[in-house]
């Protein structure tokens, strides 16, 4: 899942007179790790809430809608919040309203309300926007400001590992009740149907209780322990052009390549998450793969756990690491990692006493997927907006192949675009501030802001997968693929993105 990343510059107080850092860093990765794993759950609520309510697609799709509107309407409130009460105090504040959201789901499931459930989202949500407003400044400046991307890209890599791990979760506690049709109904009796549907609704009480639990002793242990301590000061100039463009820009409004970057963030986050949303049905239907929702829920870890293993790829690839060794062995080890995750998600590793290819055609097919991502970053020659458009292209083409195709080709294709969604947030989030200067920490917030694109995209291929079904309905997100091949190539451009007032 995206996760905005902060430029600050601060002064940094020693814990105990020693700067700890990596103590520090390891405790805020947990943060990541958990606002991942929360944030893709909603791929498994989905076609559970939908069966509970029987809703459709537009209606099932007002769960995104919930939770990403909180990113636009919280975020600023919450670093006007984080200024006044401090960085480590917001984070705690932070996991104290995510737990309440969590709490929220029990009388939701048992009163069998959707309002009651949209509205723990929303409060969950906004829980999560405030620990990235104030976690991300913590990573930024635990360490040599040169290597500030590397830990921005560490704890984005374990932000996937959450988004891996939630839908095998999910689909083991939350999916396993068997799913009745239409048909089941006219043979069951009210009270059985009644009995049913309460079973079903309160399948997500025990799950999200134990997450306000995780939150709450998380949010006490961060209210003891001591942290370096930061003092927000004036955000330096990000470098690039930004001093020359200042005498002509009053507002980080008027950089084009900022408001195009926006625009990017918008139409990245509501692509990703649409298609992770409708993944479960998707592969449910006849003509895909007929899976159940339990099995479905599964194949979403191959969606957000291809993510992790092409961001991984990408900072390999993209890093300044000369010694062409310890590139090939932390290349090697990526691959190494992408069959394990292969095999067990798919189960695979059940055949070894008997090998075959055909044994293991599940993992050797997203095994190719991950070497085209390989050669995609290799064709990108290390250049930021080069890379974003050729994994931008090569999304959008699995996406109109899983459009005009059916079965396991489809299938693998709309999976494997987890792989192409790796690194665009922060490439889109690094071009779009470059050269703001003072304007940064407002194009940060802009960008931020830009999020709730997860919000309102979903419900648009909600909108139109209920007049013209699922299958078809993905257009959406190849469109947003396209502008995202579009900025990468040249709304990025300063030369292009600039006007003079």
């Amino acid at each position: 899942m995206a996760a905005a990343n902060t430029a600050v510059s601060s002064n940094i107080s020693s814990v105990n007179g020693q700067k700890s850092y990596p103590a520090a860093l390891s405790i805020l990765t947990t943060l990541f790790f958990m606002w991942g794993f929360i944030t893709c759950l909603n791929d498994i609520l989905i076609p559970h809430l939908k069966s509970v309510f029987s809703l459709n697609y537009t209606q099932v799709m007002l769960i995104q809608f919930s939770f990403f509107t909180a990113y636009a309407i919280v975020s600023l409130p919450s670093g006007m919040l984080v200024e006044k009460i401090g960085y480590k105090n917001g984070i705690v504040v932070g996991l104290v309203t995510a737990g309440i959201g969590c709490l929220l789901f029990y009388p939701a499931a048992g009163y069998q309300s959707y309002l009651i459930f949209l509205v723990a989202l929303f409060i969950l949500a906004s829980g999560i926007t405030i620990l990235q407003v104030a976690a991300n400044p913590y990573v930024a400046i635990l360490g040599k400001p040169e290597t500030s991307s590397s830990r921005l890209n560490l704890t984005q890599a374990f932000n996937s590992l959450g988004t891996t791990i939630a839908p095998l979760f999910g689909s083991l506690l939350i999916l396993t009740l068997t799913v009745k049709t239409a048909e089941d109904f006219k043979l069951m009796t009210n009270e059985e149907i009644t009995a049913y549907k309460l079973a079903e609704a309160s399948a997500v009480q025990v799950p999200y209780l134990g997450l306000a639990a995780a939150l709450f002793i998380i949010a006490a242990f961060f209210a003891v322990i001591r942290l370096p301590k930061i003092e927000a000061s004036d955000i330096s100039a990000s470098g690039g052009n930004g001093g020359s463009f200042d005498h002509h820009f009053n507002s980080a409004w008027k950089y084009k390549h900022l408001v195009l970057g926006a625009v990017a963030i918008f139409v990245y986050v509501g692509g990703e998450v649409s298609i992770g949303s409708f993944l479960v049905n998707y592969l449910g239907q006849p003509f895909i793969a007929g899976l159940k929702e339990a099995d479905a829920g599964t194949y979403v870890s191959i969606y957000w756990g291809g993510a992790m293993i092409g961001r991984f790829l990408g900072a390999i690839s993209l890093s300044e690491l000369t010694n062409k060794i310890k590139k090939t062995l932390f290349t090697a080890a990526v691959f190494v990692l992408a069959v394990v995750l292969a095999l067990y998600i798919t189960k695979e590793f059940q055949n070894f006493s008997s090998f075959s290819f055909s044994g293991f055609s599940k993992t050797l097919i997203f095994f190719g997927f991950v070497l085209l991502n390989y050669f995609a970053f290799q064709l990108g020659k290390r250049k930021p907006g080069r890379t974003l458009a050729i994994l931008a292209g090569v999304a959008s083409l699995l996406v109109i192949i899983s459009m005009l195709t059916t079965g396991h080709l489809a299938m693998w294709t709309i999976l494997a675009v987890g792989l192409f969604n790796s690194i665009m947030f922060p490439t889109i989030f690094t071009l779009a501030i470059d050269g703001l200067g003072k304007h940064t920490g407002q194009g940060s917030g802009i960008l931020c802001t830009a999020i709730v694109g997860g919000a309102l995209i979903p419900v648009l291929q909600g909108f139109f997968a209920d007049n013209i079904g699922i299958h078809h309905a993905f257009f959406i997100p190849v469109l947003c693929y396209m502008y995202i091949a579009f900025y990468g190539l040249k709304g990025h451009k300063h030369n292009y993105s600039t006007v003079k007032v």
